[in-house]
């Protein structure tokens, strides 16, 4: 099965300026810029986990698999160049499953000038896995890295939060445009990609930034599929609690000074996918909210912690 897709992979995948030497030798040979540093990153996903067979469309699932690893290249604003993938298929259908895919996944890495550089398949009795390694660089405007918050930045978050598993996790489209764009035009602090949910991803870049923050809660922005997640789902939870951490958001939250934000703010365009103010940093340790009454609480940090059971 593997030597028959191997080589239908090879002619079926574009050529790349940057990818020397594809599918089909023992390794990928890319060519990097002598002027940029190598950025790579790697998600693997599992049925069971983060989706479900066969339920589950396989297109769905395999664009999927590359576009988490694009919003992880999205987060540090850089620009995607290659992605090696892995597939551990279950025996029965192996070769139909990992056409389809391939079927979600290229035309995605068409849209961002991704070469699909190599990687390995092998069959077993098993679930289906795959794991993808995103390769990107970084650009003249440098990298976006979690731990350059400063107290009194504002935060800002793209897109609306909440109820992903209502289709957005297979559908999102990873921000990598807007990242490369506002990394070259405004001074950035900080950023993370909303992976696991919005209050844990803040408290990550918080912690790498030694820093707190005080959230406006009324400001987040929850999407529909939050709400009807909310009146569909036996868990109780308010739409703001799913916005907060439903996890696989795929969206931006980004540390600016006041005097950049307020620029990103009025110069967004509706490209910009809705950037939404929705607090600030503080010098002091911890994660709080700010409800309607004007009170501060401690912020819980739920939402996806891997490595924890289900």
């Amino acid at each position: 099965m593997e030597r028959q897709f191997v080589e239908e992979l090879r002619l079926r995948l574009p050529a790349h300026p940057q990818l020397r030497l594809g599918v089909g030798d023992d390794a990928a040979v890319l060519r990097l810029s002598q002027r940029s540093d190598c950025v790579v990153t790697s998600d693997l996903l599992a049925d069971g986990t983060h989706f479900r067979l066969p339920s589950d469309d396989l297109r769905r699932v395999g664009r999927k698999a590359l576009a988490v690893n694009l919003s992880d290249l999205a987060a540090m604003a850089a620009q995607p160049v290659a992605a090696i993938v892995s597939l551990l298929l279950p025996r029965n259908g192996a070769l139909a499953t990992a056409r389809r895919l391939y079927e979600g996944m290229l035309p995605l890495a068409e849209e961002f000038g991704v070469a699909i550089a190599g990687g390995d398949t092998n069959c077993w009795d098993g679930a289906l896995a795959i794991s993808v390694t995103a390769i990107g660089e970084t650009t003249p405007a440098g990298l976006l890295r979690r731990d350059g918050a400063k107290a009194g930045d504002c935060l800002l978050v793209s897109g609306a939060l909440g109820g992903s598993r209502l289709g957005k996790h297979f559908d999102f489209t990873p921000r990598v445009r807007e990242a490369l764009r506002w990394q070259r035009d405004f001074d950035l602090h900080a950023g993370i990609d909303i992976s696991d949910g919005l209050a844990i991803d803040l408290r990550r870049l918080c912690e790498a930034s030694n820093c707190g923050a005080e959230v406006e809660l009324a400001n987040v922005p929850v999407s529909a599929a939050a709400e009807r997640w909310a009146a569909m789902s036996e868990t109780r939870l308010s739409p703001l609690e799913h916005a907060l951490s439903d996890g696989e958001d795929f969206e931006l939250l980004l540390a600016a000074p006041p005097a950049v934000a307020q620029v990103m703010l009025r110069e967004q365009t509706a490209a910009d996918g809705r950037l939404t103010q929705i607090g600030h940093i503080t010098a002091e340790r911890g994660i709080r909210g700010r409800d309607a009454a004007n009170n501060l609480h401690d912020l819980p940090t739920a939402g996806y912690e891997h490595g924890t059971p289900n």
